[in-house]
């Protein structure tokens, strides 16, 4: 599960993911984007994407 770690400042938060996180992120953008897509068009596909990384607390 994820954890975000805050930075101190303010302005950005870090998030350290678990190797499942990596892998069910890597799943969905396969999922959601046929392969073979160029860069403009899995831009295009991932922007309406909403993804969700479970968080530890």
């Amino acid at each position: 599960m994820a954890r975000i770690i805050e930075s101190g400042n303010g302005n950005r938060r870090i998030i350290k993911m678990t190797t499942d996180d990596i892998v069910t992120i890597v799943s969905e953008y396969q999922r959601l984007v046929p392969r073979g897509t160029d860069y403009e068009n899995t831009r295009n596909y991932l922007e309406n994407a909403v993804l969700y990384i479970p968080e530890d607390i």
